[in-house]
């Protein structure tokens, strides 16, 4: 599994890499395209949807994404945007994890799948603005959340029920603890340091994430890296919750060794928005 897992992880960056860093953006739009519109055929899947209604999801979903792009939209600042997605997520998140899955189970199917697709096309649009302001700044959005999450597994691994005692959402993720989440905090508190660090003694293409928080000041920097590690973990443990709704492990098998496309960027879907709205307060 391990084996796999790491050979679909090479396979994945040798696509993802080239497409960032070319200086003609088609090639990155029409890979995440793609890759949302493989996440919105596992969405109405985990909604209950029938299998051509999936699929024609999916293909509208990546129609959606090429066409607003071809059209400018993706191109325009959408700050109002990125605010009500941004409630829609903080909303989302405390309600959920608090009500679980008899909760999500009351909500109309039509309404869970709409809102599925919408969080995930204000995520390619985010996604597809953030590589606009540059490699740097597309880059330290990853890193933030492979950090978060790599920390959390192994500091869960290492010191997990030693000292809180305590489950993140045992109803929901039982393998996720306190520790974990904390750990997770600490190391991309870290990383953002010394990627500040790095970022003002060489020649980067574009300011950080990080740089563009500091602007505001060290406080303003680490509430808001606490914030979107904190959402990062949230995304993370919502889509754990829908598919413990669907009755399945993975939201498909679309990658080997990790699961499906939502598998792989739960965590990204709520930190993107939120990261370009703390970026054009």
């Amino acid at each position: 599994m391990l084996k796999q897992r790491i050979l679909t992880a090479i396979v994945l960056l040798a696509f993802l890499v080239p497409s960032v860093i070319a200086d003609d953006p088609r090639a990155f739009v029409l890979l995440s395209a793609l890759l949302i519109g493989a996440a919105g055929w596992e969405w109405s899947r985990l909604c209950g949807w029938l299998s051509w209604t999936c699929l024609l999801t999916g293909v509208l979903c990546v129609l959606a994404c090429l066409f607003f792009w071809s059209s400018g939209g993706a191109a325009q600042p959408l700050p109002l945007v990125w605010l009500v997605m941004s409630m829609v997520w903080v909303l989302t998140a405390a309600g959920l994890l608090k009500g679980g899955v008899p909760l999500w189970l009351k909500v109309p199917s039509f309404i869970r799948w709409l809102t599925g697709i919408i969080v995930l096309f204000a995520a390619w649009v985010a996604l597809v603005q953030a590589r606009a302001m540059g490699i740097n700044f597309l880059f330290s959005i990853f890193f933030l959340v492979w950090g978060a999450d790599v920390a959390a597994y192994f500091c869960g691994r290492l010191w997990g029920g030693r000292w809180i005692h305590r489950k993140l959402a045992a109803q929901i993720s039982p393998g996720k603890t306190w520790e974990g989440a904390l750990g997770g905090f600490g190391v991309v508190l870290l990383l953002t340091f010394v990627w500040q660090y790095l970022e003002t003694s060489g020649q980067w293409l574009g300011p950080s994430l990080y740089a563009r928080l500091a602007l505001h000041g060290p406080v303003f920097l680490v509430v808001s890296i606490a914030f979107l590690t904190t959402m990062s973990v949230a995304g993370d443990l919502l889509e754990s919750l829908f598919k413990r709704a669907a009755g399945v492990k993975d939201s498909s098998q679309l990658l080997p060794g990790h699961g499906g496309v939502l598998d792989r960027i739960d965590a990204l879907l709520p930190v993107l928005p939120l990261a370009m709205l703390l970026c054009v307060l």
